[in-house]
């Protein structure tokens, strides 16, 4: 629909999520729209959909106003968006989420969330389009993801996400700090072939040593190294990223070719993200 609005390209990203959220809403649930969006001191949250008080119809979305990148907020505000049209119903009182369900994408999480934030990349960030900004064989750095959030309106994080969905080549994302990985997502062709880490319930697993992750120090710094056998144990291209706004490293692991293997039963059951992709 979006696309057919603005066919001649002008003004079609970043998508005003506000005017979509209210125009949308207001046709299609009479009564029962989001009537506003703002922001707020959320405290510990990153966004919230809250029904109206009492006496009031419809519902709103708020974002935490402490956040600084704009991205994140964008991002949020869809978050959220998603949640109104998906889970408004079951959810009665309203929804809060935190950083952390803005940036786990898969099911091992919560479910609702991983929703939300499906929806919400969908929305920012339509795959026809964002296709043709990095090819889905490419080897992007941080500067041509950067590019993708600028256009997008949203952060790098989410924009390497949504890259590393359709990407045909084994690449890995992992965000990391002090030395551990919080969380990290592969590629198809990479989960295929066994390059992956599992975070959910598990003990937290060092990066490894000779990494940028490791070395890279703090300062901002986007910075770029090949390696013999850092990741996986075989030869790697790492693009990193040091956030101090964040406090953690991102790194972006590209890894060679590698034959893929099928699935036997055990992976099969463990590995949520492609159980995900399945359903």
């Amino acid at each position: 629909m979006l696309d057919q609005v603005y066919a001649d390209g002008v003004g079609r990203f970043p998508v005003d999520v506000p005017v979509i959220a209210r125009d949308f809403s207001a046709h299609r649930f009479a009564g029962d729209a989001l009537t506003l969006v703002k922001g707020a001191n959320l405290g510990k949250f990153d966004g919230a959909l809250y029904r109206a008080p009492a006496g009031k119809s419809g519902w709103g979305i708020i974002y935490n106003d402490s956040i600084a990148s704009k991205g994140r907020i964008n991002f949020t505000l869809a978050h959220e968006f998603g949640h109104y049209l998906l889970h408004r119903l079951a959810h009665p009182n309203g929804i809060e989420c935190g950083q952390q369900d803005m940036v786990r994408w898969d099911l091992a999480y919560r479910e609702i969330e991983q929703q939300a934030n499906c929806f919400a990349a969908g929305l920012l960030m339509p795959l026809n389009d964002f296709r043709t900004q990095i090819p889905a064989k490419a080897r992007p750095t941080f500067h041509d993801l950067a590019a993708c959030g600028e256009r997008y309106g949203v952060s790098l994080i989410a924009a390497t996400l949504r890259w590393i969905e359709y990407a045909e080549r084994r690449s890995v994302l992992v965000v990391s700090r002090d030395g551990f990985i919080l969380w990290a997502r592969s590629s198809k062709s990479a989960l295929k072939t066994g390059a992956y880490y599992r975070t959910v319930n598990r003990a937290p697993i060092e990066v490894p040593m000779a990494s940028l992750a490791a070395i890279a120090g703090s300062g901002g710094r986007r910075l770029i190294a090949e390696h013999d056998d850092a990741w996986f144990g075989e030869p790697s291209t790492e693009v990193a990223l040091v956030s101090d706004n964040y406090d953690f490293t991102i790194s972006l692991v590209h890894l060679d070719d590698a034959v893929w293997r099928s699935w036997d039963k055990a992976e099969e059951e463990a590995d949520t993200f492609d159980l995900m992709r399945r359903r």
